[in-house]
């Protein structure tokens, strides 16, 4: 059995959202010529990477997004923040069958907080969580997703003791780990050791796990790399699939998980 992912590195822009709809819309348009079936889209790639959206546009974008996949048969593992019916948004990956049936959400878990100055810009003071989940994308394929700092746990902006969120999807059977990213960064050699870092992680977690790892990060601004490699990790924690490190960048890559 195989699963023929694609992974969309993009410009995530924060004040457009029509702007990221038809950037995903294109991305859609092209995963399903090259024969993908799922599409993966980096943190707040939809609404933008923020809690100050409008809930109405969000809604109707999505809406649009998710049929517009639903025609062309592929899947998606969407990034956007969203507000629930319970009133509580959440920074979520939000994954769909071909079909377009909604499969549920994973809810962001590390919500960062800048450990040494806490702020009320800290995701913290504006994002729901929800308890660690799997996905079934098939009765014999089950995936899993996180979203940026849930794979990484950064010691800057984590007060909390590290989950190992990945190895937990993989004891709970997924054999796929969608992981949507939206990372700052400024060209400096901090963003250099952050590059490391996450690089790094990626590649144990993927070991530690036992599982594929497809991952894509936001590529605003095009003028500089972006803060975590884009593409897609084996189990064995060696990359099978690897996008350029700066701008728009889409890839597919086709994995065994049967």
């Amino acid at each position: 059995m195989t699963l023929t992912v694609a992974g969309l590195q993009m410009a995530v822009r924060n004040d457009d959202v029509s702007a990221n709809e038809a950037r995903i819309a294109q991305a859609i348009d092209a995963a399903a010529r090259a024969g993908a079936e799922i599409l993966l889209t980096p943190e707040g790639s939809l609404s933008g990477y923020h809690a100050s959206f409008n809930d109405a546009e969000v809604v109707a974008a999505l809406w649009r997004t998710v049929a517009r996949a639903k025609e062309a048969r592929l899947g998606l593992a969407l990034g956007t923040c969203y507000r629930e019916s319970d009133g509580r948004c959440y920074n979520e990956l939000r994954f769909y069958g071909r079909d377009g049936a909604f499969l549920g959400f994973h809810a962001k878990m590390l919500l960062c907080s800048y450990v040494s100055q806490p702020s009320e810009r800290d995701e913290i003071r504006h994002y729901a969580s929800r308890d660690l989940r799997t996905f079934a994308w098939s009765p014999s394929l089950t995936v899993g997703g996180l979203i940026c700092n849930d794979m990484w746990a950064n010691p800057e902006y984590t007060d909390m003791a590290d989950p190992h969120l990945a190895r937990q999807l993989g004891l709970r059977g997924a054999r796929v780990i969608f992981h949507a990213v939206n990372g700052g960064r400024d060209g400096s050699e901090l963003s250099r050791v952050n590059w490391q870092y996450h690089e790094s992680n990626l590649r144990l977690r993927a070991r530690a796990a036992g599982a594929w790892i497809v991952t894509v990060d936001n590529a605003q601004p095009h003028t500089l790399d972006c803060s975590s490699p884009s593409g897609v990790l084996a189990p064995d924690g060696t990359w099978a699939c690897r996008a350029p490190a700066r701008g728009d960048q889409l890839f597919v890559h086709t994995l065994p998980v049967g």
